[in-house]
């Protein structure tokens, strides 16, 4: 997949996902006009952390980010089995 490919793509699933979690707010906020706006912040909260997740889904697969952070994880996890202590 081309870097304009995975771009479109990434573009794409950020938009279904936003489009998406704005008709469940939208839904959400109706029923809760009715009675209160209690949990509205949860709502909220899965908005930001769907733009997050978008962000660093775009980040690591259009730079090398992922590889270096894997390699990091990867790193730690060999060190701490092998004893090293650092």
């Amino acid at each position: 997949m081309g870097r304009t490919t995975m771009n479109r793509w990434a573009l794409q699933r950020y938009t279904t996902a936003e489009l998406w979690l704005r008709t469940q707010a939208d839904r959400a906020a109706t029923h809760l006009r009715s009675r209160t706006d209690r949990g509205q912040t949860s709502f909220e909260y899965l908005g930001i952390a769907v733009v997050i997740a978008v962000i660093i889904g775009v980040l690591a697969s259009t730079t090398d980010i992922g590889d270096k952070v894997k390699t990091g994880i990867t790193d730690m996890i060999n060190n701490i089995t092998k004893g090293s202590g650092k």
